[in-house]
């Protein structure tokens, strides 16, 4: 049997590598590379990881609820939104110290980026004068920073980009097509615009998607198109896995198959070659062997810690242990060009 090869585009004379590639990355040419034999794709996709990266380096990355529970949004899969009865308590906002040791505590156990989440459909004034401190406490720490609050405006991004941010997470979450059936309190378009507001103020933009929410494949290459044709692509791809949490529209959807998780990794490595592909929600429902093969697909950043936002993560040591077996080790050195 001859095995197809899906080859990445090739850049024209004299493009810039990124903007000339990503272009053709097309809905129809990444549902055909999802669609190869797993060993076919998982070749093209180390091909890919060894032109740009260390495929034995993986960046690590904590994420704290800064603010948790409340959210106005409507959002299928979420615990903190204030339309389902999951028994999330909303909160206020942490003060500053309290942000800052927990901080340390993840610079301390290795991480290299810091991610703050906020249960907000977005943020206010007050807050974000309390959250550019936040931000100034955390570089000073020698850690990137990171924060996911809802829609921005440009005044907010850039207000957000003078105090240090160096990235902002705003997932699309699935594709045009499927999202209508996921969120009904926020458009496609309104996260586009925050992404783009993101862009403007010169931040790095963090944005991904949710797979195992019952969407088809066509839907899984439809997100990897939308977020590989952005201008430029995302520095940072976080690939969830649905976590089915009790009292969520989503507490029921099926199971999907790890195989098909490990085909979206190696896709977004091959359409997205420079980008930190993450292993982020669900990974501690993976398991050590799929996780492996996540790896090989290109996956090199992880969420590290025991909680992520209000569900639970991989623990620290199962981490370590981890990455010993597999001869990984943490690092985070800028792709190569």
């Amino acid at each position: 049997m001859q095995v197809r090869t899906i080859q990445p585009p090739r850049p024209h004379r004299g493009a810039e590598p990124q903007a000339a590639s990503h272009a053709a990355w097309h809905a129809d040419r990444i549902e055909a590379l999802l669609g190869l034999p797993l060993p076919e794709l998982l070749w093209q996709a180390q091909q890919v990881h060894r032109a740009h990266f260390d495929p034995t380096e993986v960046q690590l990355s904590s994420l704290l609820s800064i603010k948790t529970g409340g959210c106005p949004e409507d959002c299928g899969y979420c615990p903190q939104s204030a339309h389902h009865e999951v028994g999330v308590e909303a909160d206020k906002l942490m003060d500053a110290e309290q942000v800052l040791e927990h901080a340390r505590a993840a610079r301390d156990a290795g991480a290299g980026r810091f991610c703050m989440g906020a249960a907000w459909r977005e943020p206010k004034q007050r807050d974000l004068d309390k959250l550019t401190r936040i931000i100034e406490g955390v570089k000073q720490l020698g850690l990137q920073t990171c924060m996911t609050l809802g829609m921005l405006q440009p005044a907010q991004a850039r207000q957000l980009a003078d105090a240090g941010l160096d990235y902002y997470n705003h997932n699309l979450d699935t594709s045009p097509q499927f999202y209508g059936r996921i969120i009904s309190t926020r458009t496609y378009q309104d996260r586009l615009d925050t992404l783009q507001a993101v862009r403007d103020a010169g931040m790095r933009v963090c944005c991904g998607g949710i797979v195992g929410m019952g969407e088809s494949r066509r839907d899984r290459a439809e997100l990897l198109a939308q977020l590989a044709t952005l201008e430029p692509y995302p520095e940072s791809v976080p690939i969830n896995s649905l976590v089915r949490v009790a009292g969520t529209p989503l507490e029921h959807a099926p199971a999907l198959d790890p195989f098909e998780f490990v085909r979206s990794v190696a896709a977004a490595r091959i359409c997205m070659p420079r980008a930190w592909v993450r292993l982020s929600a669900g990974r501690k429902e993976l398991g050590d062997g799929v996780q492996a093969l996540c790896f090989l697909a290109g996956a090199n950043s992880i969420f590290y810690g025991d909680t992520l936002l209000v569900t639970g993560n991989a623990e620290v040591e199962a981490d370590r242990q981890l990455f010993e077996r597999l001869g990984l080790h943490a690092g985070d050195a800028a792709p190569r060009a």
